[in-house]
């Protein structure tokens, strides 16, 4: 019996490079190969480039991995997908919030909202997203730094200074992300894992992640 995660998708999955469709199913089967997010595995009657790499699975005859960048641009029904494909048990919500949120790094206050969006994101700590007139932008310099996520879209970064030396990459934010995220647009949000994070008058205790986004 096979310890892999495996379920067929209802959606619709095509993968386009150029002008050209090279992958075309409306049966992909969902294969969880770790736990972070699945992979497609195509009928390989649905692939129309031969010359595309793929890799096999015993469990699943007939059927392909695709790795996601061999592929330029993938869609699940008409909405294009970024990154890797998305996990259809991981939830993202963006929700308005008037918590008093204080960021401080090296004893200095650098972000001090009472009205945060607060982004709950499944298998990750709450992100507390502000505004920019909140934010002490004067300590905060952007980066060329730029990461992409299935769910929100691709982040920009800020490194933060308070006279104490550089915190590379500290924040970020979207200044487009996707539909599912839009309410986190143009706010700023700093690792909880790497400040001191004040909510409501308690300091936060964060225990350590991945530093996931």
């Amino acid at each position: 019996m096979s310890a892999l995660k495996i379920e067929p998708t209802a959606k619709w999955i095509r993968g386009i490079t150029g002008d050209r469709t090279v992958v075309d199913t409306k049966a992909a089967q969902l294969v969880w190969e770790h736990d972070y997010y699945p992979y497609w595995y195509i009928p390989i009657a649905d692939v129309h480039d031969p010359g595309l790499p793929t890799t096999a699975l015993d469990e699943l005859p007939g059927h392909v991995k695709i790795e996601f960048a061999d592929v330029e641009r993938w869609f699940e029904e008409n909405e294009e997908v970024f990154v890797h494909p998305r996990d259809p048990y991981r939830r993202v919500d963006a929700q308005p919030s008037s918590r008093h949120v204080v960021v401080e790094i090296d004893g200095v206050v650098v972000a001090d909202s009472t009205n945060p969006t607060i982004l709950y994101e499944t298998g990750l700590p709450p992100r507390y997203y502000l505004p920019v007139a909140d934010v002490r932008m004067a300590h905060l310099t952007p980066t060329e730094t730029s990461t992409g996520c299935p769910y929100k879209g691709f982040a920009r970064y800020w490194t933060v200074d308070v006279g104490h030396g550089p915190h590379t990459d500290l924040a970020w934010g979207y200044d487009e992300p996707l539909p599912e995220s839009a309410p986190v647009k143009g706010l700023i949000c700093f690792y909880n894992e790497r400040v001191t994070l004040t909510i409501d008058g308690e300091r936060l205790v964060v225990a350590a992640t991945t530093e996931d986004r």
